[in-house]
């Protein structure tokens, strides 16, 4: 086989599951005996979750609830990026994101590992936010996939098998 085999490595997430899960969420914290009274909710607001609630623990709990919606549609919580709950008034906040992507000094990571522990003849270059892999033999490519499976920096997908 003279032609090279390549495969993308990418990192995406599906916004419609985002906003069913954000629905979900914000169903169940309106209905929660728990978060009845603390000002408990979930808003979106273009790029950004924004949780809110009057407590540091209550903030924390309703985080949780997002995050467990997020797992039941099957969205990995290594593209949730949230910070640390603030104090905003009376009130506590929490803001999120979701990361899409691959980010430069994750794909130099990914590059330098696959350069150390993967097989000779495979080649890697960054090509914007996702990596290129290629090499002559598909046994290679699919050691690579293994050997990234295990990467645990970023939630990976792999597309484009030729």
């Amino acid at each position: 086989m003279a032609s090279e085999s390549t495969f993308d490595v990418v990192s995406k997430v599906d916004k419609q599951e985002v906003a069913n899960a954000l629905h979900q969420a914000q169903k169940e914290v309106a209905q929660r005996y728990d978060f009845k009274g603390v000002g408990a909710e979930i808003d979106f607001s273009g790029e950004k979750i924004l949780l809110k609630a009057n407590s540091e623990e209550r903030v924390k709990a309703v985080m949780d609830v997002f995050e467990s919606k997020l797992i039941k549609r099957g969205i990995s919580l290594k593209s949730l990026d949230a910070g640390e709950p603030y104090a905003s008034g009376k009130e506590y906040r929490l803001e999120a994101g979701i990361v899409e992507g691959i980010a430069q000094d994750v794909a130099k990571k990914i590059n330098k590992l696959i350069r150390e522990e993967g097989p000779k003849g495979v080649k890697s270059t960054i090509q914007g936010d996702e990596l290129r892999v290629s090499s002559k033999s598909r046994d290679d490519l699919q050691e690579v996939m293994a050997l990234l499976r295990k990467f645990d920096e970023a939630d990976l997908q792999f597309v484009n098998l030729r």
